[in-house]
Parts: structure tokens; sequence; C-alpha cells
């Protein structure tokens, strides 16, 4: 709504919108006459030209008799010969009126008013009159032409004229028919339009006339109310003037404990102190001689501090502006300001400046201290990260050397005696040869046996192209089938899980450990590894039922490894690195439960 029609009167306003509904209404009626009068113009016009259908339709029939008058009447053998000629001219007349007629009724004929019929019955009734009418024509014509064939003539015309009546009488019926029709429609038209007026004068009632009256009598109501408020918004005035008084008592009461407890400065345009609060001078150190200077002088004794407080009170005309700021007062102290520095009477050039301030040189200094405190923590910690790297890199290097070893000790020897018993067969001694080349398939499978074993410690394909749940299970069988122990895999979940590749390469070389330590160490008879995922949690438990052992003894970064196995603090510092949970329950002569835990992220699937 723009700012005008705030301003009109509410009298205005309520004419206006009567004024605009009673035209709204007005217009619509006038439309629906107006429509009306044009519909039936237009059927009127349409009726002028059946009348004048039916009228040449209906004198087609007198044409035909009269024909057949003045055919028969050149038939008295009486008649002088310029009564025949007279009668012969008239024929004449008669049969080209006749035949114009005709055709106009059919295609139409702007001198004589007529469209072409459009109407199917009656173009069929046409096609079926027409060469009745034409034969009469012709024999007509024939009679005027030839007087010879006068006597057989007239029978023919005759005979002719009975059919052209009959089917002439249904053609001026059709049209009759056709036009009592289109009365009717018209009839339906007026009463459709006149049912129309009506609804349109319902709907004015019930959504115009009606609301308005609604709305007139609301604006009354709405009138007597403003006065009855506005009397009793006099009387509030009344009662705010009495109270006035007692406010400006409390507020000089206000203004002087602001005055002891508050920081607070105003200062002009210039620079100069219009006020400052007597705690605000205390804490400054300033006195009365000094409120002459400019504010930015009394706030610090520095000379940088002052000429950036004299720029930004300056520069601050129209918006608040928040600052922390270390200012050096007269005493010799450096404290902090949280100062609110707020414009006023922006409209006016002269304008002045009042400043708030908070003294927070204690919350600088706890903060400063919380900082270090929070910087030697990150220290602390990234020294202990980069320990714990330095110890995990330590104990991937001796997996290699332990890898290289089983690969030098087992693979490499086998290989050499592989090679010295190949280097040894003697054809000619056959029984040897044969028991050499058994011994050879032996140390083959013994062979393939200690590769399949190297290469399944390292990295399986599984795990990359599958995922954790196949490689598990994989590891299960085979090292199942490489040992001999009975090594069991149970699958809890519903379907194969992704997650993060460098998670599953840990929870698996963890997984694997745990598997491995029970079949050197725990001499257990069964080993069950089982996993689950459930409300995005993995995890996965490896139970066996072997000797266990002191965990107190073990929770701890080894020396060196040796001896094999990278040691369950090289596990947890695994699981820690992916930020996961390692759990080993175990006691001695009753068995080991190692559980590894690992919540998922939104973004894993």
């Amino acid at each position: 709504m723009s700012e005008k029609q705030f301003e009109r009167p509410l009298d205005t306003t309520t004419f206006l919108r009567i004024q605009k509904w009673y035209l709204f209404a007005f217009a619509a009626i006038a439309m629906t006459i107006i429509v009306a009068q044009i519909l039936i113009q237009l059927h009127i016009n349409a009726q002028l030209g059946d009348s004048r259908v039916i009228n040449v339709a209906g004198r087609q029939r007198a044409y035909s008799q009269k024909l057949v008058k003045e055919v028969l009447l050149l038939k008295q053998p009486q008649l002088a010969t310029s009564e025949k000629k007279q009668i012969v001219s008239d024929l004449k007349k008669t049969i080209y009126v006749w035949s114009t007629s005709h055709k106009a009724l059919q295609f139409g004929n702007d001198s004589m008013g007529l469209k072409k019929e459009e109407h199917k019955d009656i173009q069929k009734l046409f096609k079926k009159i027409t060469p009745y009418h034409n034969s009469m024509i012709a024999c007509a014509t024939k009679i005027i032409n030839n007087k010879d064939g006068i006597e057989s003539n007239p029978n023919e015309i005759l005979k002719n004229e009975k059919i052209f009546l009959q089917l002439m009488d249904t053609i001026v019926n059709e049209y009759d028919e056709k036009s009592k029709t289109e009365l009717q429609f018209l009839k339906y038209k007026e009463f459709a339009l006149f049912a129309f007026s009506l609804l349109i004068l319902i709907l004015e009632i019930i959504f115009i006339f009606r609301p308005l009256s609604f709305q007139i009598k609301g604006t009354i109501a709405k009138l007597i109310k403003s006065q009855l408020k506005s009397d009793t918004n006099t009387e509030k005035i009344q009662e705010l003037f009495q109270e006035k008084e007692k406010s400006l008592q409390e507020l000089q009461e206000l203004n002087f404990v602001i005055d002891n407890a508050a920081l607070f400065a105003s200062a002009k345009n210039d620079g100069s102190i219009v006020f400052i609060s007597k705690k605000f001078q205390e804490l400054l150190g300033v006195n009365t001689q000094d409120l002459t200077k400019q504010l930015s002088e009394v706030l610090t004794t520095n000379e940088g501090q002052q000429q950036y407080l004299k720029e930004i009170l300056k520069n601050n005309r129209k918006n608040i502006r928040t600052e922390e700021i270390k200012i050096n007062t007269k005493k010799g102290e450096g404290i902090w300001l949280d100062m609110s520095i707020i414009p006023l009477h922006q409209s006016s050039k002269k304008q002045s400046i009042l400043i708030l301030c908070s003294d927070i040189t204690e919350r600088i200094q706890n903060q400063a201290k919380v900082e270090q405190l929070k910087q030697q923590n990150f220290d602390d910690k990234m020294l202990q990260k980069k320990q714990q790297a330095s110890q995990i890199v330590e104990g991937q290097e001796e997996e290699r050397k332990r890898i290289a070893k089983d690969i030098h000790d087992g693979i490499g020897q086998m290989l050499t005696a592989l090679k010295f018993n190949i280097e040894s067969i003697n054809l000619e001694n056959t029984a040897k040869t044969a028991e050499k080349i058994a011994y050879l398939k032996t140390l083959c499978s013994d062979l393939i046996k200690g590769v399949r074993t190297a290469t399944f410690n390292l990295t399986p394909p599984e795990l990359k192209d599958h995922g954790i749940i196949p490689a598990l299970h994989k590891m299960a069988v085979e090292l199942a089938k490489l040992t001999g122990k009975n090594i069991l895999f149970e699958n809890k979940t519903e379907k194969n899980i992704r997650f993060d590749s460098l998670a599953e390469t840990n929870i698996y070389r963890v997984a694997q450990e745990a598997v491995n330590n029970a079949i050197k160490y725990a001499e257990s008879n069964y080993i069950l590894l089982s996993i689950n995922y459930t409300d995005g949690l993995l995890s996965v438990k490896v139970d066996d039922d072997g000797n266990g052992f002191d965990y107190t003894t073990v929770d701890k970064p080894p020396k060196n490894n040796s001896d094999g196995g990278m040691g369950l603090f090289y596990m947890k510092e695994r699981i820690s690195y992916i930020n996961g949970r390692l759990f080993i329950n175990t006691k001695q002569g009753e068995g080991t439960r190692i559980t590894i835990n690992y919540k998922t992220s939104t973004n894993e699937n």
C-alpha cells in the first residue's frame, strides 16, 4: 500500500471502494444487456433472410401453376395471333423467373437477397425436384420453339407439375420447420441470457452489495471505536503527563548511579569532551583540568593510540562501531577496553558521539593464558603423534624384515634345494631319478604353499575389489587351509558394505594380526572370526579357546619386532589412527576375545 493511501481519510477510502464495486456491478449488467441485444438482432436478421427464402419458395409453386396455365392457353385454337404472341412472351418471362428463382434457392443470389442453401435435407429435396423442374422447362421451351408438338407436350408438363408441387410443398415445410427451430433456439437463448442476468444480480448481491453493507457497518463501528479509543488515549496522556514529573526525578537518581558505576563518555563532532563518568575518570586517572583536552588524548597517553582513536571518532558518523582496544592510562597502566562508539543526532551537522566501555583487561589476560595452554596442549599432542607415527613406521619396517626373512629362509632355501636336486638328476639311473622326481614334487608343493602364505600376508585383492567382509572371509578360509586349524567365519551383516579404504586396510591388518597371534601362541582348538554392522557401528570379533595371556604385561610399546608380529600396541595404534576402538578380554587358561569397533561416518556406505 502506498503512502498516499495511508494519508487518505477513512470516509474517502470507503467511498472509493464502494464506487469501484458499484461500477463493476453496473458494467457487468450492461455487458449482459448488450450481448443479449446483439444476439437477438443477429437472429432477427437471420429470420428476415428465412422469411425471404420461404416467400421465394412459395412463389415457385405459383410460377409452376402459371407456366402450366400459359401452356394450356396456347392450346386454344380460337386465339388470335396477337394473343398467342402475348402468351408466348409471358411464358418466356415465367420460365426465366421460375428457373432463376430455382437456382437462387439452391446456390444463392445477391440481387434476390438469397444465400446459398446449406441445409442438407433441403439440398437433397432440391436434387430430387430438379429433374422434374428441368423437364417442365424443357417441355415449355419446346412448345415455344416447335408449335407442331403442342398436342403431346402439355400432358408431360401436367404429369411433372403434380410431383413438383408435392416436393415443393415438402421444401416449403422444411423451410418452415427450420425457421421454427431457429426461433425456438432464439427463445432458449433469451431464457439463458435472462437467467445469466439474474445470476449476475444474485452474485452481485451476495459478493458485492452484501459485503459492502457489512463493510460500511464495520467502518462505522471502527469510527465509533476510534472515538472511544481517542477518549481513552486522552485520559492516558493526562496520566502520562503526571508520570513524567515522577520519571524526571527517577532519571536524575539513575544518572547519579550511572555516573558512579558505568564507563561512558560523550564528545562533540570535533572530538572535544562533553561528559565523562566519574568511574571512567577514576579508571583513566584524569582530573577536572584534563577534561578540556580532546577525548582521544584523555583516553590514552600513547601517541599512536591517540591518532587511531581520533580517526575512528572522526569517521564514525552513521553506524555503531564496537572495538576491543588497549590503552595506556595516565597512571602508566595498560588496560583493555571493549568500546562501543554510538553516533547521536545523525540529522544534525554538529554530531555528538556516545562511548560506552567495559574493562575487559582480566578477560583478555585469561584468554591469553587459555591460548597458551591450548598451544602447549597442541604441542604435546603433536609430539605424541610424532612418537606414535615413528613407532608405527618402525613396526612396519620390522614387518617388512620379517616377510623378507620368511621368503629368504623358507622360499629361498626351498628354491635352492629345488635347483640342486634338479641338477643332480642322472637320467641313466632310473630308480634314483624316480625317487628324486617324487621328492621334487613334494618340494614344489611346499614351495607353492610357502609362496601362497607369504603373498597372503600382503594385502589381498579381495580387500580392494570387494571390501572388508569378503577379504576377512577369504583370510579365514585360506589360513584354515594353510595351517590346518579350525578357523570359522561368521557374517552377521545383511549385505556387503564398503568403507573408507584406509579404514578397511587397518581393520583387516588388525584382524589378521589377531588371528595370527591366536594361531601361533594361543594353542587353541578353534578360532571364530565374526563381523557385524548395526546402526553405523562396524564390529569385528576374534574369539579363541586357547591359553589366554596376562594383558598387563604386553600392553606397552615393544622394543623390537624381530620375533614377528606387530604386537597389541601396534594393533591399538592402527585402530586409533582411524578413530576406532580396540577391546581385549582375556584370562590365562580361558581363551581370548579381541573386539574391533569402528563408527562409520555419514558419507560411507
